[in-house]
Formats: structure tokens, sequence, C-alpha cells
């Protein structure tokens, strides 16, 4: 049987990720490839991940980056950049690219786009194109770097990204002449400021002449205190520089992000600084996402290179024997767990590169959307009442869009599709929980698949110079996990927007998608993906409305060990459905490519069983979760008053048998009965279902649904036995 050759190279990873058709995007991953594993490889096996200060050999990394166009692909042409259009897919694979050797790399590299990212999605024209053109490279010229300051000292430390110390103050307001702000902020943990030329900074009004909070750029040469201060003793990302800066700076009112308006004497900023976030973090989440999953796949190479070597050189095991040629790869615990690592692995990258790719389209049809709003003076909670009134026609879209083409009304769907607002809410609602799926389960999860693949090298894998950097790549992802708002963050965020109406329409279509795919590729894990996507969806709308044992509402804001445990399992559903698509459309666009077309037989068998494997091991989530949830929260029944108020005494019966033969039998196979004034010694009374039939039988279904996913997982083990590997990895020890 054809299996898998080697391992996936570019063409098939292009067709996977969908820029095949992307010459600029091939590239762009050629060069940061290049940077990654060349001089910031070097850089990480001479030692440069020993202090936590910045050195000149780190700084030198910067010119790399300049070089390779990497600190440029976030500005359009028009600035200086080269790609046109949407970044978010191109800078995930920059980051990827980057992360695959080491995260501090690409951290440095994403934290100077996201001093940007305010002026990008929020600033004036005025500083939009200042600052971006400045951030570009020029001939002789080194580009303006920048750091966002966001967190602030304990005791808040980003948990509450509504709590700010930092405060701003009119210094000085003359009688026609622009304010000039006194901005005082003390940051933590804030990426680039060993080196920044500029800070976008958030701070809460301390004046009663300036309403609310606001984002406000701060330049090194403005008047007053510019600190960087410590270097941040941190353990992980010793390749990007982190501190603790003190800023008191006087600088004109024009540097509030977004720019403000004067009313009654009183300063508005046109957008707080909670707007500002939202609209940077909702698309540089799924960028440090990906950070994690390159991680995860590039470890499979030295695990599998490791357990192949295991017994080489002794006395056992000659040239030619299985035990020389396959070592620990004799074993099936090996394999198998190395084939979790890889489907998990391949499944987040494909959630995150959907969310990039999504958040692309969305950028475009935004921009759509705030030209009607802007020509209709649409403003503020205005806007949320425009799109309750399309509510209906975009849920009319989703199913339209899920007929096929000879079924669907194309008038009408033609016609919904040209209303921006429609079709604005259908792809807002998916995006609003792709976004902090992939950030919490790829860099959760993934963190735990990482531990694993540590483990499988044995003592080699806490070595520093294990073969892929493999310990430092755990620890980095312990800090990747926290960035841009903890798991916890990422989990309440995805409790409210997974019951948005537009969402959850859109999941039951996914639904018969899987269902339809299971039909023509039953051994794809779609069947058992299908089940459990329908179980997690009963098990919401049952909890929505359901209360605990004591009256309690389970459903709500305040229920997080029901709503986090959901959005949990909701990410592996949607990263397991997304690689299932992607593997479809590398069936589909394979033979295409002369390349992929050779071995396509091969690859395809094992991605396939890939898809069963990580479809089970969500379902198995599913079933576990679900279970605790539907089921945890009402009273196990006892034998105390409440448990006996309906049980016969023996003498009850005995008095009934009288009456109605067989009465006594019944009773005692029940167990319901106290004899000697007490029930027989048991467990306790059997748990009654109450209504819960459904869930019980879809849970049935699920697990027989699992039929055929081990067999699976035994032939993706074998392939690893025959996969080729090079000789050695292409970056140094």
């Amino acid at each position: 049987m054809e299996t898998l050759r080697t391992l996936p190279g570019d063409d098939i990873r292009q067709i996977m990720w969908r820029f095949t058709d992307r010459y600029d995007l091939q590239m762009v991953v050629q060069a940061a490839r290049g940077v990654a594993r060349g001089p910031v490889a070097r850089l990480v096996a001479a030692g440069g991940r020993h202090t936590h200060e910045w050195t000149e050999e780190k700084n030198a990394i910067l010119k790399c980056y300049d070089e390779a166009g990497i600190t440029s692909v976030y500005m359009d042409p028009e600035h200086g950049g080269f790609i046109e259009g949407p970044k978010n897919l191109v800078l995930a694979l920059v980051a990827f690219e980057l992360a695959w050797v080491d995260g501090g790399a690409a951290t440095a590299t994403l934290a100077g786009n996201l001093a940007l990212a305010p002026i990008h999605e929020r600033g004036t024209t005025e500083q939009y194109h200042h600052y971006l053109n400045a951030a570009c490279p020029k001939p002789g010229q080194a580009p303006r770097r920048g750091a966002f300051a966001l967190t602030e000292p304990l005791p808040y430390v980003g948990v509450d990204a509504a709590m700010l110390s930092g405060r701003v103050r009119v210094a000085e307001w003359e009688e026609g002449q622009e304010p000039l702000l006194q901005v005082e902020k003390r940051g933590r943990f804030i990426t680039n400021m060993g080196y920044a030329d500029f800070v976008t900074a958030a701070v809460d009004s301390g004046d009663a002449r300036i309403k609310g909070s606001c984002m406000v750029i701060l330049e090194q040469g403005d008047p007053g205190l510019f600190d960087r201060g410590a270097a941040t003793k941190k353990m992980v990302h010793q390749l990007s520089s982190t501190h603790d800066p003190v800023l008191n700076l006087r600088v004109p009112a024009s540097r509030i992000i977004g720019g403000y308006t004067v009313k009654d004497g009183i300063i508005v900023p046109n957008f707080s600084h909670g707007e500002v976030i939202e609209a940077v973090f909702r698309r540089t989440r799924v960028t440090v996402a990906l950070m994690t999953t390159a991680k995860v796949l590039s470890v499979i190479e030295p695990v599998m290179r490791y357990q192949r070597q295991r017994y080489r050189g002794g006395n056992l095991g000659q040239a030619g024997s299985p035990r020389h040629d396959l070592g620990l790869q004799m074993k099936e615990d090996a394999l198998h767990r190395l084939i979790d690592i890889w489907a998990t692995g391949e499944a987040s990258a494909s959630l995150g590169f959907a969310a990039a790719r999504l958040f692309d389209e969305l950028d475009v049809v935004e921009k759509e959307k705030d030209k009607v709003f802007a020509e209709q003076g649409i403003t503020g909670r205005k806007q949320m009442m425009a799109f309750r009134k399309v509510e209906a026609e975009a849920l009319e879209l989703i199913r339209l869009e899920a007929q096929s083409e000879p079924a669907r009304d194309a008038a009408r769907h033609e016609a919904l599709n040209a209303n921006v607002l429609v079709k604005y809410s259908v792809m807002d609602a998916v995006a609003n929980v792709l976004c902090p799926a992939c950030k919490l389960w790829n860099t959760g999860y993934g963190a735990t698949m990482l531990r694993e693949a540590i483990s499988l090298m044995g003592g080699y894998g806490i070595t520093e110079d294990c073969p892929g950097f493999l310990i430092q790549k755990w620890t980095d992802a312990q800090l990747e996990a926290t960035y841009e708002g903890p798991e916890a963050v990422q989990r309440r965020q995805m409790s409210i927007t997974m019951t948005n109406k537009l969402f959850l329409a859109q999941f039951r279509e996914w639904i018969g998608q899987m269902r339809d795919i299971a039909a023509d590729k039953p051994g794809s894990g779609a069947c058992t993906l299908a089940t459990a996507m329908k179980m997690w969806l009963w098990t919401l709308e049952y909890l929505i409305d359901a209360k605990d044992a004591i009256g309690g509402q389970l459903y709500s804001s305040n229920r997080q060990g029901v709503t986090f445990a959901l959005a949990d399992v909701l990410a592996w559903l949607l990263g397991a459905r997304q690689l299932i698509l992607d593997v479809l459309e590398l069936e589909a666009q394979g033979p295409l490519n002369p390349v992929v077309a050779e071995g396509l037989e091969g690859t395809m068998a094992f991605y396939t069983d890939l898809c069963h494997v990580q479809a089970a091991r969500a379902a198995g989530e599913v079933g576990r979760v679900c279970a605790e949830l539907v089921y945890g929260y009402n009273r196990h029944p006892a034998w105390d008053d409440e448990g006996c108020a309906g049980c016969y005494d023996e003498a009850e019966l005995d008095a009934l048998e009288a009456f109605a033969p067989g009465m006594a039998a019944c009773g005692q196979g029940q167990g319901d009965v106290l004899q000697g004034g007490a029930h027989p010694r048991k467990a306790g009374p059997c748990v009654k279902q109450n209504g819960l039939e459904p869930f019980a039988r879809l849970r049935l279904k699920m697990d027989t649904c699992l039929t055929g996913a081990r067999l699976a997982k035994d032939r993706a083990a074998q392939a690893l036995t025959q996969v080729m590997i090079p000789e050695a990895l292409d970056y140094p020890m």
C-alpha cells in the first residue's frame, strides 16, 4: 500500500494553506526561513539565549530582518512595503517560519508590527502615513522601531485590560492652540523596549478636561523621561528585548491615536483604548497562535531521527537490521505518541491559517462596512441596531451558502452577498470565534504536545545540545500561551461569541458538511466529528436553559466551569474540522502540481489517517466534557430522606402482594425496598435520565462512530517507519 514518502514540503503546505497562487508570499516565506535557519539558529546555538540583556549579537538580527524584507511586510507599497492588501496571512507565515527555530526571534518582529497596529487600525490619516512610512527600512536609513505598552506593573499585569494606572493630563492649553498633554506610563513586560524609538501606550484620564481612556504615541526625544527600565529577567524568548519602562513625557494632543474632538472644553478621544486594542488583538492573536504551532510541527523530524538512531553504535543491531534502522520505532508506543503530536500540529496549523485567511477577507469587507456607515452617518449604538436589522438576511445567506449551486436561488444569493452589512455580519460572527479559539488551543494544547515531544527524546530532550532546540521551544510556548491575554481571556471571549445566532447557524451547516464528507470519505473521521459537533451543540443548548441541583443558572458569565469547558472542546472541534477541509483541498489541487502529484496517493493515505486520529481525539474530549457538564450538576441520588421517599418497606410489599401478585418481586428487583428499616448494601440508588435520553443516545452513537480510529492510528504509525527524512537538520544544534 502506498504511504507517505517524505516529510511534507512547501508544495504541499502551499496547497493546504491556500497560497499556491501567491508568489509574493512564497518569496517572503523563503526569506524568513533563510533568516530563521541561518543567523537566528546560529545565534541560539552559540548561546545567545543565555542572557536576558539586549546584546550586540541580538541587535544584529534586526538588520537581518530589514535586509530580508521581514520588517517591511506590514507596510503597503505606498509606505515602502512590497505586498498590497491585507497582511494577516503573510504575517502569520513569517511568524511561523521564525518560530520554527526560535519564538523570541518571531516575537521581536511581531512586536514591532503590534506597535504600529493601533495606528494602522485606528490612527488618523496623518498618523497612519507618518509612522508606517518611518517604520519601513530605507537605503542607508534604519527604520524607526516601536513598542506596544498595554500591560502595567503589579497588581494588574495585563489580567484586566480595562484597568489602567497610566495617566494622561493636560499640561498646557492656551486659547486657540493645540493642548499639550503630560503622559505618565509605567509598563511591564514590554517587548522591543530595549531599542524602541516610539511607544504606543494605553492610558486613562487623570484630568477632568480629558474624557475616558485612549492610546497615545510617545517618542524618544519628547520632553520628559523616556526610561527604558530594567530588562525583564525572563527565562524564555531571550531573543526579544523585554523591559519595564518608565515614561513621563509631554506630547501634543495630536498624538492621541485616532484623534480627538473638543466638546464643552473637554478633550474627547475618538477611540477609547479598549476600542483600539479590540481592533488590534482580534487579528494579532492568530499570528501568536501559529508561533506555537510551528514549534509543534518542527519537532517531528528531530524526534523521528532520535527514535531511529537510539540504538546505533552498540554491539547489538548491525546495519540493515530492524534495531539499527528503526531503533525505538520498533515500539508502538513511541510511534503512537509521535502521531498524536503530528496530528495536533497539523490541526492547529489548519485552524490558524484558516483564521488568518478569514481576517484577510474580513479586512476588505470591514472597510466597505465602515464606508457605508460613514456615508449614512451611522455611529455608536446605531451600528449595532443596523446589524440587528439584517440578522434575518444573514441567517438566510448562511442557509443559501450551504446549498449546492443547482439547488440555490442564485439571484437571492447574489443579492445578499452584495449587501455589505449582511456579508460582514456572517464573516464577523465566525472570525470572533476562530480568533480566540486558535489562540487558546494552539498555544495551550500545543505546549502540552511540546512537553510530550521532549519526553520522547528521553534525557536528551532536556539538554542544551538537543537537536531542534526542543527544551527552548517548550519553555517559550509557556509564554506564548499568555501573550495578548492569557487562556482565561480567550475562553471568556469564546463563551460570549460562540452563542451568537449567526455562528451557531453556521456551525449547524458545518455539521451537515461533515456528514456529506463522511459519505464520500468514510475513513476521514468526518462522521465521528459530525456526531461530536452535534453533541457539543446539544449540550450548549441544554445548558443555556438548565439549572443545577440548587436552582442556579448553568450557562452564565460567572459559571466558568461550564462556559470555559465548552469553549475548550469547541476549539478541538474547529481544529479537527479545518484539517479535514485542508486535506480535501490537497486531494483536489494536488494533481495539478507535478511535485505533489508524484506521491499524492501515499500522502493522502497518511493525511486521511491523521484526520481520523484527530477527529477521534476531539470526539473523546467532547464526550468527556459534555457528559460531565450534562450530568455533573445534578444531585446524585442517595438513600437519605429524599431518596427513600418513594421506597417501600418490606412489610408493605408483603401486604400489597395479596392484591397485586408479583409486586414484591418487582420492588426487590428495583432495589427500592427497605429491609429492617434500611436498604441492602449497594452503591446507592440508580441515576435516572430525567429527560436526558437524547444525550445518552448521542453519546452512544458517538462512541460507535469511533470505529476504525485506532486502525487509522496504526496505519499512520506504520508510515512513520517508512518515511524518508534528511540526514541532518537544516539548521545547527
